[in-house]
């Protein structure tokens, strides 16, 4: 599949993905290969918006309800 990746869990988070992978069905790598999928991404989009919104600002663009209201 890939390179293997050591993480160190404090024991809250590691008693939160026990409850999450005992409820899922889910391996503790697929729950955690997910969930750091998801924060990378989140991680890429807010860096995008960072670098867009002097962009949407100069067009009138002050908050994302702006934007959704000339869009819809």
């Amino acid at each position: 599949m890939g390179s293997p990746l050591t993480v160190r869990l404090d024991d809250d988070l590691e008693k939160l993905l026990e409850v999450v992978v005992g409820k899922t069905g889910r391996s503790r790598s697929d729950v955690v290969r997910e969930a750091l999928r998801r924060q990378l991404t989140l991680m890429t989009f807010e860096k995008l918006r960072e670098q867009m919104m002097p962009f949407a600002e100069a067009r009138g663009y002050l908050t994302d309800e702006d934007l959704f209201q000339d869009i819809s």
